[in-house]
């Protein structure tokens, strides 16, 4: 048998309400989800507090969770959270929408470190919250999404961890042309980024993805992979230059136009909402020419646990400013 106890502590990351099942591991385990009051419940693994507890039957090591939690999880996520979530979309759908929303997914390995389990499985969970949040676009009617996959900085990561990326980029890009969803929904797929410094395996699973999509106009859904900001715009300005040196363009004739015209992003439109998961509160080096007129929205949750609410409370946020271009 095992002992939860109910604290408060805030500034969380990890909403109980994101994990379907926790791995028996021996020692504390932190589970999260946010309450009413802003604050976030903090449920501890602790087989010795005496007070203030439920019990249940916990997993042997390495396996999924037992009932407790589960419940706890339906308890949490039941009838009025819903019904919150249900009212947040309502809100969302009666005001205009960003027509294009790019997101910086940051959050995977902190995420899977604070419930004990590996990076490979951390980033697992955010491939599977990427697909949620694709289909929670199309349910709101945004029609281009873009998102920070992998930086160009990323490949100096251990080779363990770059490789698992690689085979999941491999596989899932597969995936994504072959999706029955993406084809009925029209959704194009584009990758940003310098492609040439992937894997053989990832480029072609990237032309295939590309390729099978090329003719769809509905829905524009955008990976950047080996992607740095400053680096798209050094290779717009190495182009341009190009240009002018033989005699194509008028150094006179170069304005912001030109600039995008050789960006990565050339025929996307700039976004309209930048967000960030995690907490952190920067732009790493994403779209740095893209977001000058972007509304920046930060959300403390690491990405696998991004929660449809917490979209939504993004989206709301951003419907209840007032977009100014300029000071």
């Amino acid at each position: 048998m095992t002992t939860i106890r109910l604290m408060w502590r805030s500034n969380r990351k990890c909403p109980l309400s994101t994990l379907p099942c926790i791995p028996g591991t021996t020692g504390h385990q932190n589970i999260l989800m946010d309450s009413k009051d802003g604050k976030r419940p903090y449920f501890r693994w602790n087989k010795t507090t005496p007070h203030r507890h439920v019990t249940g039957t916990r997993a042997s090591p390495g396996q999924p969770g037992g009932p407790v939690m589960n419940d706890l999880s339906k308890a949490l996520t039941g009838p009025v959270y819903k019904a919150y979530e249900k009212k947040l979309r309502a809100d969302v759908l009666a005001n205009p929408r960003p027509h294009h929303v790019a997101i910086i997914m940051d959050g995977n390995r902190r995420f899977a470190q604070e419930i004990g389990l590996t990076t490979a499985n951390g980033h697992q969970m955010g491939r599977n919250k990427l697909e949620e949040v694709l289909e929670w676009c199309l349910d709101l009617e945004i029609r281009v999404l873009t998102v920070y996959a992998f930086s160009t900085e990323n490949l100096t990561r251990a080779s363990d961890e770059v490789e698992g990326l690689m085979d999941l980029f491999a596989k899932n890009f597969r995936v994504l042309g072959d999706d029955e969803r993406v084809h009925r929904h029209k959704i194009r797929a584009r990758v940003l980024g310098q492609i040439e410094f992937l894997p053989d395996r990832v480029q072609e699973a990237i032309r295939y993805a590309q390729e099978r999509t090329k003719d769809h106009d509905r829905y524009q859904f955008n990976v950047a992979v080996a992607y740095g900001g400053r680096e798209e715009i050094v290779q717009a300005v190495k182009s341009i230059a190009s240009c002018v040196k033989r005699g194509e363009l008028a150094v006179d004739d170069i304005d912001q136009r030109t600039v995008s015209e050789y960006l990565y992003t050339s025929d996307i439109p700039d976004p309209d909402l930048i967000l960030r998961t995690s907490g952190e509160e920067r732009v790493s080096n994403f779209l740095l020419w893209q977001l000058a007129y972007a509304e920046l929205y930060f959300a403390d949750v690491y990405w696998p646990g991004f929660r449809k609410t917490d979209f939504l409370r993004a989206l709301r946020s951003y419907q209840m400013r007032k977009r100014r271009y300029g000071t």
